[in-house]
């Protein structure tokens, strides 16, 4: 089969990694800004209720988060919006698109157990369900998500009923992409043009932000590995056997924002904000967030968040290599 089948199979398969919950954190293989720190979602809320006050939003616009797994950074947007402006959540439409039937069933539990019917909450099985007037979507790390092709002397991976890898598969359109992107060994993802014309669709206003990792320009190796116990493993080392890993451990790559900002363009959005990760934060009103807070609460607790924080920020840790990107219509 070819790469991306393989890689897909291993996330989205019957038993695939993402088909089921699986914990993120501490107790999980990998840790999210969502995991982290509430604050990331409260960045993101005071950045929505930015947008309604200047008039890119209005305020009956539908909140939605794409690839929620648990649905904890819609809550936590939902509780800051309660906290920074609770008449909104009486006009907002909140929702999430997800495919799998037991992790909708998961997030439906915990968005009822958090607020009630304080709001109005849509599940959506896919982006061609969803038909609004103006739409605000958000999400974390998806893109990485997406299958990939692996390239490497301009032949694409294919992968047998053993786990191994051979490059011998012929592509000449896909290798045309990767001529674009200068890319002669590495990841080509598949999915971008097709995810970005459906979300075009969805509402005739639109504004989609996502974080993920990743470069503007394409980095000139394979950046693809494997996530197990917050351990990483690069997927091309000799010292694992990968059937090991598959569908029970995360596996991920780079994200190409090049790539991704030209599949959004094609579709018809223009290019709205690229950040780091940090900058975006304080842009969309973190440290704003953070003194409130200092004024409600002690000492102690606020050392407690900041250390928090520091993890989303910090170049060291998810400040730098974490991105921003939103794209409107």
């Amino acid at each position: 089969m070819r790469f991306s089948e393989y890689f897909n199979s291993w996330l989205y398969g019957k038993n695939g990694y993402y088909t089921n919950y699986k914990p993120i954190g501490k107790e999980g293989d990998f840790y999210t800004a969502v995991s982290t720190s509430k604050f990331f979602g409260g960045s993101i809320a005071n950045y929505i209720i930015k947008q309604i006050d200047n008039g890119f939003l209005t305020k009956n616009s539908l909140i939605c988060e794409i690839g929620a797994h648990h649905g904890y950074l819609l809550a936590d947007i939902i509780e800051f919006i309660y906290t920074l402006r609770p008449e909104l959540l009486k006009t907002l439409k909140f929702g999430i698109v997800e495919k799998h039937q037991n992790l909708r069933e998961f997030q439906k539990k915990y968005i009822k157990e958090c607020f009630g019917d304080a709001i109005e909450f849509f599940h959506f099985e896919d982006l061609d369900y969803i038909d609004e007037d103006v739409a605000f979507f958000v999400a974390n790390e998806i893109f990485d998500a997406f299958g990939c092709e692996l390239l490497y002397k301009e032949k694409f991976a294919s992968v047998d009923e053993n786990h191994n890898i051979s490059f011998d598969i012929e592509d000449k359109e896909l290798l045309k992409k990767a001529v674009k992107y200068h890319k002669t060994k590495g990841e080509i993802a598949v999915g971008y043009e097709e995810f970005a014309s459906k979300l075009f669709k969805t509402a005739k206003k639109i504004e989609f932000l996502t974080f993920d990792y990743g470069e503007m320009e394409a980095r000139p190796d394979f950046s693809i590995r494997v996530y197990k116990n917050h351990e990483v493993y690069p997927f091309f080392d000799d010292s694992i056997d990968i059937k090991d890993f598959f569908g029970c451990s995360d596996i991920t790559y780079d994200v190409n924002f090049s790539h991704l900002k030209d599949a959004f363009c094609e579709a018809g959005f223009s290019l709205h904000y690229y950040k780091p990760q940090m900058v975006a934060l304080v842009d969309f009103g973190l440290m704003e967030l953070l003194e409130i807070l200092r004024k409600n609460v002690s000492d102690a607790v606020f050392k407690q968040e900041m250390e928090k924080v520091k993890t989303l920020i910090l170049p060291e840790f998810m400040g730098e290599r974490f991105k921003a990107i939103s794209f409107r219509k």
